[in-house]
């Protein structure tokens, strides 16, 4: 297992997700990042800044807890879904993140 350490508005966040697929993580976060400024709509999606991955993780703030890939890939997709763009060709989107999601639900099912 690998994790992810996020920083947004609300704070610091700790995604944990198995090692093969943490780069495609990273890969659709910055992808998402680099293409958020092309929507259209007025209220863009905020994301976080990717600020640290690493293999161990003992948390020791009971304020935090660690967030499963699988659940924060579905947050994602949910609010980049919810989106009501008709410029930019969100479906792109939309489908890597949905592939990941795809590929982690696998995982679980094994």
């Amino acid at each position: 297992m690998r994790y992810l350490l996020l920083q947004d508005e609300s704070g610091l966040q700790f995604v944990a997700m198995p090692e093969s697929h943490m780069y495609q993580l990273i890969a659709l976060l910055k992808r998402l990042d680099k293409e958020i400024g092309k929507l259209t709509i007025p209220d863009r999606p905020k994301l976080p800044d990717v600020l640290a991955e690493c293999s161990d993780l003992e948390i020791l703030d009971t304020a935090h807890r660690i967030t499963e890939g699988l659940d924060y890939v579905s947050q994602l997709e949910q609010r980049f879904a919810a989106l009501k763009e008709s410029e930019y060709p969100l479906i792109s989107l939309l489908t890597e993140i949905r592939a990941l999601q795809a590929q982690l639900e696998y995982l679980n099912e094994e």
